[in-house]
C-alpha cells in the first residue's frame, strides 16, 4: 500500500528530469558474485582467494581494473589484458546467481519512473549490465543504459554522463546522478551535475567522507530516494 501510493501521489514531483543510477553497490547488491569470479579466475592461475572486503575495495572503474588490482593482490604475475576474457566468461556463467537489487530499488524506481528520465551509467560491459537488469526486472524502468565498454569513456570521465543528459533533453542542472563510489561523486562532479550518495552501497567501504562538500543529496537506504529526489509542492 505504501509503495503505491508514493507513485499514485500527484502532489509529489521529481526535482530532476534526469535519474541517472550507477548499477553496482547502488541498484545491485553484486559482490559476492563478483568475488566467487574473482576467486575463480585467479585459482585458475595458481593465486590467493581474495576476500569481500578487498574485492569491494577494487570495484567501480571498470572489469579491466579490477583483473588488474585482483591478479596483483593474489600473487599472480599474468597481463590482466590477457586475464580478462577469461574473468568476463567466468562472470556471465555465474550471473545472475546471488546478485539482486538492493531492498526497496523496485519501489523507489517505481516511484520515480512517471516523473523523470531513468538511466543506468556503469562501468561493467554493457551485455553484462543488460542482462542482469533484465533478468532482476529492472530493465523496464531504464530507456538508457551506457555500459563501461561503449563509445563513451568509463567513469570518471563524464562523457557518458554527458551523453545521456543530451539524450534526455536536460540540462545539467536538472541531472543527478545516484552511486556509492567517489568514482561516481567524481563523475558527477565532471559534468556540472548533483550527486546523490548512495551510502548503503558496498563502494562505502572506501569512500572518503572528507571529499563531500555538502551540497550532495544523501540516501541511507534504497528507501530513502524518493524521499530525497522527491519533493512536496
Amino acid at each position: 500500500m505504501g509503495n503505491a501510493h508514493l507513485v499514485r501521489d500527484v502532489r509529489r514531483q521529481v526535482s530532476f528530469r534526469l535519474v541517472v543510477f550507477d548499477l553496482d553497490g547502488t541498484l545491485i547488491d553484486s559482490i559476492g558474485d563478483l568475488t566467487r569470479a574473482v576467486n575463480r579466475l585467479v585459482g585458475e592461475l595458481g593465486g590467493r582467494s581474495l576476500g569481500l572486503d578487498e574485492v569491494s575495495a577494487m570495484v567501480g572503474e571498470g572489469a579491466a581494473l579490477l583483473v588488474h588490482r585482483a591478479l596483483g593482490a593474489s600473487g599472480v604475475d599474468t597481463d590482466a589484458a590477457r586475464a580478462l576474457p577469461r574473468f568476463l566468461e567466468i562472470y556471465d556463467a555465474i550471473l545472475p546467481g546471488e546478485t539482486r537489487p538492493y531492498p526497496g530499488i523496485p519501489e523507489a524506481l517505481a516511484a520515480l519512473a512517471p516523473h523523470a528520465m531513468l538511466a543506468v551509467l556503469t562501468n561493467k560491459p554493457t551485455a553484462a549490465a543488460v542482462k542482469l537488469l533484465e533478468t532482476l526486472d529492472l530493465s523496464r524502468f531504464f530507456p538508457l543504459v551506457v555500459g563501461g565498454d561503449g563509445p563513451f569513456r568509463r567513469k570518471p570521465h563524464p562523457d557518458g554522463l554527458r551523453h545521456l543528459i543530451a539524450a534526455s533533453a536536460a540540462s545539467p542542472e536538472e541531472a543527478v546522478l545516484v552511486g556509492d563510489s567517489m568514482v561516481d561523486l567524481q563523475t558527477a562532479r565532471a559534468a556540472g551535475v548533483t550527486t546523490c550518495v548512495a551510502r548503503y552501497g558496498f563502494g562505502q567501504a572506501v569512500f572518503s567522507a572528507s571529499a563531500l562538500r555538502g551540497d550532495e543529496l544523501l540516501a541511507d537506504s534504497p528507501a530513502d530516494l524518493p524521499r530525497v529526489l522527491l519533493r512536496v509542492n
